[in-house]
């Protein structure tokens, strides 16, 4: 994408820390098999605040998306979650959307490892050994997942229809 078809706006102020160092951004993406989205951001270089969203520019229908991991190929598939959507990991993790939720284009992996970070945080910080084996047993299982080694289902639900699962082995459905 060139600078021409990306648009940002300095100098505002954060929501949060008051400071007129808040940086606007809107970018125009093709996504392979999903179509033109719209990324939206906004930054604070003083309070490092973030939030971001993608949006469609098609409109799209509610959608549930349901993708059966199998092997470590299948960490690489393109995945595009609004800030309105749901992910479900059956016994692992549902990540469920809120105000601070944001949308972005990553891929299986990057889900992954978005989870794989949260797991290592709550591990080091609990206090029950009880806590701490789960949370490493969890671990172990995500690796497992990651490699290849263990099947794993994941879903994404989005009423706003501005997510997807870009994969033929992908099941979408009405949410």
């Amino acid at each position: 994408m060139t600078k021409e078809e990306e648009e940002q706006i300095t100098g505002e102020t954060c929501p949060m820390c008051m400071n007129k160092t808040l940086t606007l951004s809107e970018a125009e993406r093709e996504v392979p098999y999903f179509g033109k989205v719209c990324l939206f951001s906004m930054s604070c270089s003083s309070c490092k605040y973030h939030k971001a969203d993608v949006e469609a520019l098609e409109k799209q229908e509610p959608a549930k998306f349901t993708f059966e991991i199998n092997s470590e190929e299948d960490m690489k598939v393109r995945v595009v979650k609004s800030s309105e959507a749901t992910i479900k990991i059956p016994h692992i993790t549902t990540i469920t959307p809120g105000p601070a939720s944001n949308g972005y284009v990553t891929n299986i992996e990057g889900i992954f490892n978005r989870v794989k970070k949260q797991v290592e945080v709550a591990r080091d910080t609990a206090d029950d050994p009880a806590d701490k084996k789960k949370a490493k047993n969890l671990l172990k299982k995500i690796s497992k997942i990651m490699w290849g080694r263990q099947s794993q289902k994941i879903i994404i639900e989005d009423p706003s229809g501005n997510s997807a699962i870009i994969s033929d082995k992908a099941q979408k459905s009405k949410l």
